[in-house]
């Protein structure tokens, strides 16, 4: 009966995204609307700002996220969103625009069955957005804000299987059947996600391989971040059911960042994280 299920979900998810007109889960409407304005390259601040603007919430964290410690080390308070985009850049909006996504899920009643479960996942989401914009700095070659963002949607698949797993009472009783569909398939249903929301091909590699182990003595790629920082949040934040977590062993990054630097790092990015919910507003 379980593989029955799980083929119905994904069958059903095959068939939306291979579709010319994808239709996508109602928590991503924002997403979405960032995504595509940004990806036009006449877009100005004041047709963002005015974007922005129209979603009261996004409004609400774009101006938290520029006047936060991160983004404002001057003090100096803005009030208004085309102020509050200029400060942080146009990049870091897609950012905003997921973290209001999640929020309008976390809420939403049909995924109350999955409460314990959602949190866990957006708090180690968040941890490794955090992680990847911390090492972005460190290494160098890759855009900060870029590498937030893909920190925060690496795991979009279990949240995109989540949204559809709510519809399935049988799945929402037999906990084990639904962690293991999550850790089969979340890494594939996200790739195809982002790639139907057009995403860039680096990034859909990160989604794609940020769970594949491999030896690494100097980051190089997008993917390699992500797959480091999605490594090291597990030490302490993994969103997975016991039976079904993945050994964290941050030990092998030794040569990436010496001996004793882990820890530092670890410590590093609890400020951070720290840092990344008081300026999207995060519970």
């Amino acid at each position: 009966m379980s593989d029955e299920i799980s083929f119905r979900i994904l069958e059903d998810i095959a068939r939306d995204l291979s579709g010319e007109q994808v239709s996508f889960p109602t928590f991503l409407d924002i997403t979405f609307q960032v995504r595509t304005a940004l990806k036009d390259p006449k877009l100005t601040i004041d047709r963002l700002a005015r974007l922005v603007e129209a979603e009261p919430l996004m409004s609400t964290k774009v101006v938290r996220m520029a006047n936060s410690v991160a983004m404002n080390p001057s003090g100096r308070a803005i009030a208004d969103v085309r102020s509050a985009i200029t400060r942080i850049g146009m990049e870091a909006v897609r950012s905003v625009s997921f973290a209001v996504a999640m929020e309008q899920l976390l809420r939403s009643k049909n995924m109350a069955s999955f409460e314990t479960l959602s949190k866990r996942l957006w708090e180690h989401s968040m941890h490794v957005a955090a992680l990847c914009r911390l090492l972005a700095r460190k290494v160098g070659g890759i855009n900060p804000d870029e590498a937030m963002f893909a920190g925060m949607v690496h795991d979009i698949g279990v949240f995109y299987l989540l949204s559809r797993a709510a519809n399935f009472p049988e799945l929402i009783e037999n906990r084990q059947d639904l962690n293991q569909m999550l850790v089969q398939w979340h890494d594939n249903i996200g790739h195809a996600l982002l790639s139907a929301m057009g995403q860039s091909d680096e990034l859909l590699a990160a989604v794609q391989e940020h769970e594949t182990a491999r030896a690494l003595a100097k980051i190089k790629t997008l993917s390699d971040l992500v797959y480091v920082a999605n490594v090291l949040a597990n030490v302490k934040n993994g969103w997975r059911e016991p039976e079904f977590a993945i050994e964290a062993d941050a030990a092998s990054f030794v040569a990436l960042f010496g001996d004793g630097a882990i820890d530092e790092l670890l410590i590093e990015s609890e400020a951070e994280v720290s840092s990344l919910k008081s300026a999207l507003g995060a519970r």
